[in-house]
């Protein structure tokens, strides 16, 4: 059974930090992509960071690009966010969501492609 479990989410003040992780399980880690998508009240769900390990790359969102930081323990199945610098805008739930691929590419990002696998969401609320 595929399981992608979130956590770290929280209330934070503006210019904080937060790390996320994302807990996997049932599907093989390293050649799966892995990403971090926020989803806003009334905004479309927007893709921030995506990490394969097999190949060691990671790809972002620009805007988040020096804010965000993806990474990922191999051994503990387990991927990484890690945000600076806390933005208002940055509010909303975080899921982690995986799907196999060769490659990264930019249409990752987008809203129109479907992950297979997602966990349910952490909630990030950065107050200002």
């Amino acid at each position: 059974e595929v399981q992608l479990v979130e956590s770290g989410g929280g209330l934070v003040q503006a210019g904080g930090s937060l790390r996320l992780s994302c807990a996997t399980s049932g599907f093989t880690f390293d050649d799966h992509a892995i990403g971090w998508f926020r989803q806003v009240p009334g905004k479309e769900r927007e893709g921030v960071a995506l990490i394969r390990s097999k190949n060691n790359s990671t790809l972002y969102l620009d805007s988040v690009k020096g804010r965000f930081t993806i990474s990922s323990d191999n051994a503990k199945k387990t991927v990484y966010l890690q945000i600076h610098s806390l933005k208002p805008e940055d509010t909303g739930i975080y899921y982690c969501a995986a799907t196999w691929t060769p490659i990264l590419a930019p249409l990752l990002l987008s809203p129109k492609f479907e992950f297979d696998y997602w966990g349910q969401g952490t909630q990030v609320t950065v107050s200002s």
